[in-house]
């Protein structure tokens, strides 16, 4: 390394959601293991859906496809519980054999391991398939067993962010018809499809006529937020809502200004009080002033 030069730091990968870590693991093990199809399946007890799939020469599954739960090799790893299922050859396999994915294989390897909640309730499983015969070996085990822990892991913290966002979501009911939506923090895609997702149905549920957002609480500002809130009010439109915005600070107005003036047909007021006075409500100060 020459004298003033900067060691590049590696990039630390940052995953939205599950589904994002369970794609990059399979990534992962591919490197590490030469088996055709890596894949995380998700099910019900009635249906088995591929959620996340890696084939490395033949496509031999595609994300999305789902089948009865019970007729999948996926529940035979649910039913070994908790260890390491091998199949090294599914055509000489008493549970594998007659099933209707052996048969349209043609025969195969299979290893899987389930994924639980940490309360125990399975989520689905993680799984490598072949058409060939494949050697599986300790270090590919002890593989499996810690990617399905790392994914356990991940499970409760993507719950537990769920669960986060949509506490961040407080709609505040001010009289009959009104309420205020305070957004705080950042805004980014699954944060916005949340908000949408919980403020139209509170709003049904509410009855509401207006409904006052207030952008004052958003602490990072990218490009991505005057589309996610055109997003919002869009629907809330559908709906009957009229929304009112308040609390956009001078660079959210550059931003919003940006969204090819969509934003000019939405009554925007300085603050939640401007807000309800053009909805048409008032203190009553001297009111106010009897009840100290």
């Amino acid at each position: 390394m020459t004298a003033g030069s900067v060691t590049s730091q590696p990039r630390i990968k940052s995953f939205r959601n599950f589904d994002e870590a369970a794609e990059n693991i399979l990534q992962f093990m591919s490197k590490l293991i030469h088996i055709n199809t890596l894949f995380v399946a998700k099910n019900d007890k009635l249906t088995n859906q591929i959620s996340n799939v890696i084939n490395r020469d033949i496509p031999l599954l595609e994300r999305g496809v789902q089948w009865p739960f019970e007729e999948t090799l996926c529940k035979l790893s649910v039913d070994k519980g908790s260890t390491i299922l091998i199949i090294e050859d599914l055509n000489k396999s008493p549970l594998a054999k007659s099933l209707t994915v052996t048969q349209n294989l043609g025969g195969g390897s299979f290893i899987a391991i389930p994924i639980y909640y940490e309360n125990g309730e399975n989520y689905g499983t993680i799984c490598g398939l072949d058409q060939r015969p494949f050697e599986f070996t300790n270090d590919h085990i002890e593989l499996f067993e810690n990617m399905a822990s790392v994914l356990t892991y991940v499970l409760e913290l993507d719950k537990a962010n769920q669960q986060i966002n949509e506490l961040s979501v407080p709609i505040v009911l001010i009289a009959e018809g009104v309420a205020i939506l305070p957004i705080i923090g950042d805004i980014n895609e699954e944060r916005a499809e949340i908000i949408i997702k919980n403020t139209l149905a509170s709003s049904t549920e509410l009855s509401l006529q207006y409904l006052i957002i207030d952008l004052s609480g958003i602490v990072q500002i990218n490009d991505t937020v005057g589309h996610h809130l055109l997003n919002i009010v869009k629907m809330l439109k559908l709906i009957g809502v009229t929304p009112v915005l308040t609390g956009i600070r001078p660079d959210l107005a550059v931003k919003a200004a940006k969204i090819n003036g969509e934003l000019s047909h939405i009554t925007i007021k300085n603050n939640p009080q401007e807000a309800l006075a053009h909805i048409g409500f008032y203190l009553n100060h001297s009111y106010a002033a009897g009840r100290q």
